[in-house]
């Protein structure tokens, strides 16, 4: 089995690939590709994987490549992960956003429709290119916006793309450890869209053991989510949400820490990766140990502009696994057709009542040899289903003005976007993002 990945020059590939080591059901990947338009990036992710290979005689060989159709021709997976306009692309998203006093953020908000714009043409000229070199193969898109980047795969592809995230997961393994439970033997009632979510209910044994939960304070504060978004508002919700709420549900209190910070999560990470790729080219033999240092630092920084200054993130969530191992276990699933239930984007269809039938969302699926199948879930309460409405519509905004290339459309989708509070502020989004030059050389 062979498995691309796009972006394979990206910082967190070695995850990926770290997790195909550790698998070794039949039938198994056995071939990596990995297509960067930086082949300097590409050489240095290939010196990280080779030395996390040494001594392992089944490790899945790896292959790069700067062309696309070379790349993909032939595959069984792609995994895409690209980065358009790069991080420094991200830190204008947040700056531009932070400059005009809303949120500066590179999924939630009006970075996540800049970021969108630029991105959905060239998801799909990949989803186009999948579709004539490699028809058979399953897109796992990891690529943010995720749910915006997946629903607009899926008008070329349909369903053999899913999205994937591994917030929701993280997010039910931290309830049921809270309760003394092992997570696998527990079944989260999760319902959202890709950082829009709410854990509503947790199974286990045929119990819903969430509200013990919830009604316990003490096991309450043992949740990463609880602590942040505070046990009183979690009790209000009677839901856990998905730690990307708290920038919905506490607006002003996260642009107030993310200006007061130096620097902002891009400048952050386009600081340190810059650092680990200068280091990897002037010292290749140590790459993969200089990789682990950067990992380690990135892990322990992130949300932390939200997070008290002496709170550490959890150990037993940062060790837990994360996307690689969404990534996995879907291609697990499909391959050798065990089935297995996990949270993913896919098309609504009819699973969450008073969305677009077309629309993306975030829910628990049925994974086997055929793909993904949502599991019919009970209605979202009215204020889920209103905000999910509101950013769904501005997803599907942004999808059709990046491949229309209309600012007017563009322009609408800051305007009703429920973190940008003005229409003279989404004007001057759009003028600040540059959205009339960046149609031009689309």
């Amino acid at each position: 089995m062979r498995l691309t990945v796009l972006g394979g020059g990206g910082f967190r590939v070695p995850l990926v690939y770290g997790a195909l080591l550790g698998d070794h059901g039949e039938p198994r990947v056995d071939e990596v590709t990995l297509y960067d338009v930086d082949a300097a990036r590409l050489r240095a992710v290939r010196h990280v994987l080779g030395q996390m290979a040494e001594g392992v005689d089944d490790a899945p060989n790896v292959r790069v490549s700067t062309e696309l159709g070379a790349a993909l021709t032939g595959a069984d997976f792609v995994f895409s992960a690209i980065r358009v306009g790069g991080l420094e692309g991200r830190t204008r998203d947040e700056h531009v956003a932070l400059d005009l006093g809303v949120l500066g953020q590179e999924t939630t908000g009006p970075g996540g429709v800049a970021y969108g714009l630029r991105t959905v043409p060239e998801a799909m000229r990949i989803a186009e290119a999948v579709v004539r070199l490699a028809p058979h193969a399953w897109v796992i898109n990891f690529t943010n916006p995720a749910g915006m980047v997946t629903e607009a795969m899926q008008t070329v592809l349909g369903g053999r793309v899913v999205g994937i995230c591994d917030s929701p997961i993280a997010l039910a393994r931290r309830a049921a450890t809270a309760l003394g439970l092992d997570p696998v033997q527990t079944r989260p009632d999760y319902l959202g869209l890709n950082h829009l979510g709410w854990l509503r209910g947790l199974i286990h044994d045929g119990e819903d053991v969430l509200p013990r939960l919830l009604a316990d304070q003490s096991a309450l504060r043992g949740v990463e989510e609880a602590r942040l978004f505070g046990v009183d508002w979690v009790q209000a919700l009677g839901a856990l949400p998905n730690e990307y709420l708290y920038y919905y549900y506490f607006a002003r209190d996260a642009i107030a820490s993310i200006r007061q910070e130096p620097d902002t999560r891009g400048d952050y990470l386009l600081r340190q990766q810059r650092a680990f790729y200068e280091a990897v080219a002037a010292n290749p033999a140590q790459a993969y140990q200089q990789w682990q240092k950067a990992r380690a630092e990135r892990d322990a920084s992130y949300m932390a502009e939200v997070r008290n200054d002496d709170e550490e993130r959890d150990a037993g969530d940062i060790s837990g696994g994360g996307y690689e191992g969404v990534a996995l276990a879907f291609m697990a699933a499909v391959m050798r057709g065990v089935p297995t239930t996990m949270i993913l984007n896919v098309r609504n269809g009819t699973t969450l009542s008073g969305l677009s039938p077309d629309g993306v969302v975030e829910v628990p699926c049925h994974v086997d040899a055929a793909g993904a199948v949502p599991l019919s879930t009970r209605a979202p309460d009215p204020h889920q289903l209103g905000l999910m409405n509101q950013v769904k519509a501005v997803e599907q905004l942004t999808i059709r003005a990046a491949l229309a290339r209309d600012v007017g459309l563009a322009t609408t989708a800051f305007a009703l976007h429920p973190l940008v509070d003005s229409v003279t502020v989404a004007r001057e989004l759009v003028r600040g993002y540059g959205v009339d030059d960046l149609f031009r050389i689309l």
